[in-house]
């Protein structure tokens, strides 16, 4: 388990992390979601303690990082795949990790048999492309069998093999009842593997729910109703928990809270024609577009595109 606490991390007068307060729970996915410049990779790195919070606190499964005895075997974390010497084969990167950490040599074996590295085991790191330098930073996050493991975009780089590996692994671990923490850009992933979300934008904690509350609260299921007598549909379907809206004059009604079944049995039953019934789902990144837009730093500009295409 994660547990932050206030937990705040100023550079100079840039605040990068502003007072977050969440718990990362044992059992399930938890994905971590945010803009660039949202504060993701500075909370993580201050987890296992490679930044130190300017206030607050953060533990893991009851301590801070460093206060753990084999911290390795608590924490399995990858936040830079690239950080392994570059002249080390994977097998000794991993050799050396374990034999620090009192961890036997037959667990190398059991994680590199684990990330498909078996190939290029005896391979130098520094020639690996980047989905293998994911992998093999995946592997020394499982290295010792933490009880938790805290990934930073682990897709980053892999195949369409490699993301759906991915997605089954952290299923399994959280399925094991250990605790997963995974910050990733791609949405639709997160809402293939993830069941919870913490959300922040400019080191604030915007959202801490799951996935389907978060896309319900976006606007969920919306049925499209066009009728050539859309006021007296508007009475038939009104009632708790129900939404309608649509234009002045217009045939075409967007309705939540009631399923396009009910929606057109209650037509039938009332005798109102109806010209169209279309179900449309809000997707967790048309939710996540919306919760984090004005907490995005680094805005496109269409603009600009209009340019550079005239230009060509």
């Amino acid at each position: 388990m994660i547990e932050a606490h206030q937990l705040t991390k100023r550079y100079g007068e840039k605040t990068a992390v502003d007072r977050l307060d969440f718990t990362v729970k044992p059992g399930t996915v938890t994905g971590f979601l945010g803009p660039n410049g949202a504060g993701k990779s500075t909370t993580m790195r201050m987890v296992i303690g490679l930044d130190a919070p300017t206030s607050g606190s953060v533990i893991v499964n009851g301590r801070r990082y460093a206060e753990h005895s084999a911290p390795l075997q608590e924490v399995g974390a990858l936040l830079e795949a690239k950080s392994i010497h570059p002249g080390r084969t994977a097998f000794d990167h991993l050799a050396a990790q374990a034999y620090t950490h009192g961890i036997p040599l037959r667990r190398v074996h059991e994680v590199i048999e684990l990330t498909g590295l078996q190939s290029v085991a005896k391979k130098r790191a520094g020639g690996f492309s980047l989905g293998m330098g994911q992998r093999l930073g995946i592997a020394a996050a499982l290295l010792g069998d933490p009880a938790t493991v805290m990934l930073d975009e682990p897709v980053n780089g892999l195949d369409p093999e490699g993301v759906l590996w991915i997605r089954n692994l952290l299923t399994r671990l959280a399925a094991d009842g250990r605790t997963v923490f995974v910050s990733s850009h791609l949405m639709t992933e997160m809402a293939l593997v993830a069941e919870h979300l913490i959300i922040v934008g400019r080191g604030r904690l915007l959202a801490d729910t799951t996935v389907q509350e978060l896309v319900r609260q976006a606007g969920g299921d919306t049925v499209k109703v066009a009728t050539a007598d859309p006021a007296r549909l508007r009475e038939v379907l009104a009632g708790q928990g129900v939404e309608i809206t649509g234009h002045a004059g217009s045939e075409e009604l967007q309705v939540t809270g009631l399923s396009a079944r009910d929606i057109g049995l209650r037509a039938a039953e009332h005798g109102i024609a109806l010209f169209e019934l279309s179900a449309r789902t809000s997707s967790l990144e048309e939710a996540f577009m919306e919760l984090t837009r004005d907490a995005v730093e680094y805005h496109g500009s269409t603009g600009a595109t209009e340019t550079l295409g005239s230009a060509a």
